[in-house]
């Protein structure tokens, strides 16, 4: 799988590589663009945890 960000989806496992929440991961949820232009997710960890990322900053989680 290639590490292009717009290929990832809603239920997607992945990683983030950059950000306050670098080194992270978890399961994609809620892909929004904003005013700005932004594409932004919230990113749900396997305890339950949220946070939101930009989707430049994380790349798909290799099986």
């Amino acid at each position: 799988m290639d590490n292009k960000t717009t290929a990832l989806k809603d239920g997607d496992q992945c990683l983030v590589i950059a950000g306050t929440h670098k080194g992270k991961s978890g399961t994609i949820r809620d892909i929004n663009t904003s005013k700005t232009g932004h594409v932004t997710i919230t990113v749900v960890q396997q305890n339950s945890d949220r946070f939101k990322t930009l989707m430049r900053n994380v790349v798909a989680k290799q099986s």
